[in-house]
């Protein structure tokens, strides 16, 4: 998965302001902060509503709409908990073979994830880690 891929989920040069084409760009983007609007463009591409994208960053409603508002920033850690979403999301299209099959594939109950949605389990690195081992099962075939 690219880099590319992550900074196109998250709008791009026009909303990142700047290259985030590479890992030592994006990483230095999320350590100023991520533009608040790169956390509605993952959500258009994940068909979340903005409530549901910011209880899965952790990010109050009220304090994500302000931030729109202003055009602020994300703070370091709510701009990482975005990128690994957003990494998460390119993965399972790139295993799943396009965005709305990935979309549809992390907000279904999972048998892999004791009935979890793989949504769910994106809060937390090692359940980011474990929706990606479900990933590379279906990538190799490997019945789960």
């Amino acid at each position: 998965m690219a880099t590319v891929t992550i900074s196109r989920l998250l709008g791009g040069e026009g909303i990142l302001g700047g290259p985030g084409q590479s890992a030592p760009a994006l990483a230095q983007l999320v350590r100023k902060g991520l533009p608040a609007e790169s956390l509605l463009r993952l959500a258009e591409r994940l068909d979340l509503r903005q409530a549901e994208i910011s209880a899965r960053i952790g990010i109050p409603q009220r304090t994500l709409t302000r931030r729109l508002a202003r055009h602020g920033k994300l703070t370091a850690a709510e701009s990482d908990r975005t990128v690994r979403l957003a990494q998460v999301f390119a993965n399972a299209a790139e295993t799943l073979g396009s965005e709305e099959k990935a979309a549809q594939w992390l907000k279904t109950p999972n048998r892999a994830l004791r009935g979890g949605r793989p949504l769910d389990q994106l809060d937390t690195d090692p359940g980011v880690r474990e929706v990606e081992d479900v990933l590379g099962r279906i990538a190799y075939g490997v019945y789960s």
